[in-house]
């Protein structure tokens, strides 16, 4: 699957970076080898060294500045800055960084699950994180007795309209699925794309089309749940399975199809963003990570937000989310005690919530303040309530293909066939597993 650095939750493999930092006060060079990263450095002063690894290509700038800011409140510490989207190598070597700073995802999970990741519930920020974001955190993986990772940014995804378009043409912000099909069929009818899709990038799909439509009408949590818990057996006979839980979310996924760009099948995700900067469709089913591109193409386009009404009530409208960056320290960590420093001065609410502010998220922590920015607002009352899941497809391991199922699905309309290989997939995989820890 194509690696993009805006999106949170891409699932794969990257580049490592290597960045180096030097406190204000003005000590040497700090280390630039990866295997000398938690050496002390040979200053005077006996500063130590830290490493900090971090996920998010697009704000590799803004940690730059917070770590900088940091060395100058605690000039006995330096902090080396590594950028990467993958995380099993420092851990491969036996040489983890210090404080990770990563999306909580299937990977982060498996570290989790293994015992690597200190416990941080001492750390006074982890009284302070929302109840309902700290489950989030748990529903990948948990280790007993632990609180592995301190949510740090929540992202939140929804459909992105062009509000001059809705207001031309007098359409109301849809909050039902009836609602939303009158909506799609008076676009087409007045010759203007309802829906802009960018299939030849699987991730926007199954991120925006597949995700969107299950987390509409499936509770995610427990249907994952009951799966793990059901074992090798998968299937439409069973309990649970994708064929029988997901069937009418991926009918109304088909239905929607019928109102996307003809050439969603060529379209990428960068096309995608210039398109709808340039007012050629009327909905666009992405997450926050857009909007900066979209803006770089037209700064003046009123954009709003709101999250797909899949369900017939529009009471049962939920919003897709996923932590976007959180904090954890390894227990094989060179220098725990700095590595707490550091996590305490980055979960201080005037950095935090600086953060999340001028990065598109939404605050994680009881009292974050609600976002600012029109173009998030519209999915603000979701997160205030805790109406959100995480994203169906984030549960689905590398090994399925879920994105080429999806553009397969979109391109002969057959989503059933794409039901039944997810539930064959689905238990290989686990007879896979189940061989693995026995």
């Amino acid at each position: 699957m194509t690696i993009r650095a805006e999106h949170p939750t891409i699932r794969g493999t990257g580049r490592l970076g290597r960045r180096g930092f030097v406190g204000a006060a003005g000590a040497g060079t700090a280390v630039g080898a990866l295997g000398l990263g938690g050496c002390a450095d040979s200053s005077p002063g006996r500063s130590t060294t830290i490493r900090f690894y971090e996920q998010k290509q697009e704000v590799i700038a803004y940690f730059d500045k917070l770590l900088r800011r940091f060395e100058k409140q605690r000039p006995g510490i330096k902090v080396v800055h590594d950028d990467t989207v993958i995380i099993a190598p420092q851990f491969v070597r036996a040489e983890p960084a210090d404080v990770g700073c990563f999306n909580n995802n299937l990977e982060l999970a498996r570290y989790i699950e293994r015992g690597v990741l200190s416990d941080l519930s001492d750390r006074p920020a982890s009284r302070r994180i929302r109840a309902s974001i700290a489950q989030l955190a748990r529903q990948y993986a948990t280790y007993p007795g632990r609180t592995s990772v301190l949510p740090y940014s929540l992202a939140a995804a929804g459909v992105i309209y062009n509000k001059r378009i809705f207001a031309e043409y007098r359409l109301p912000v849809p909050t039902t699925w009836s609602e939303l099909l009158d909506v799609c069929k008076e676009l087409q009818a007045a010759k203007v794309t309802p829906i802009y899709t960018t299939s030849k990038d699987v991730w926007t799909i199954w991120q925006g089309l597949f995700d969107y439509c299950a987390g509409g009408l499936v509770d995610t949590t427990s249907f994952y749940t009951r799966l793990r818990e059901q074992g090798t057996d998968v299937g439409p006979s069973s309990p649970v399975s994708f064929q029988k839980n997901f069937a009418t979310a991926m009918e109304r996924a088909r239905t929607l199809t019928r109102f996307f760009n003809r050439d969603a099948a060529t379209r990428s995700y960068a096309d995608g963003n210039l398109a709808f900067g340039k007012g050629q469709a009327a909905m666009y089913f992405q997450g926050p990570w857009a909007l900066t591109q979209i803006a770089a193409v037209d700064p003046k386009l009123e954009l709003g937000t709101f999250p797909l009404p899949v369900a017939d009530q529009a009471h049962d409208r939920k919003a897709r989310v996923n932590i976007d960056l959180a904090l954890w320290i390894p227990t094989g960590a060179q220098h725990p005690d700095e590595a707490r420093e550091l996590v305490d001065f980055l979960m201080e609410p005037e950095i935090i919530d600086a953060y999340n502010r001028d990065n598109l998220a939404y605050g994680v922590t009881e009292d974050a303040p609600a976002t600012t920015d029109p173009r998030l607002s519209g999915l603000q009352p979701y997160v205030d309530s805790s109406a959100f899941y995480l994203g169906a497809g984030t549960f689905v391991p590398n090994s399925i293909p879920l994105g080429n199922y999806l553009q397969s699905a979109i391109a002969t309309g057959d989503f059933d066939a794409m039901l039944k290989r997810l539930d064959s997939d689905w238990q290989r995989f686990a007879v896979r597993s189940s061989a693995t820890s026995h």
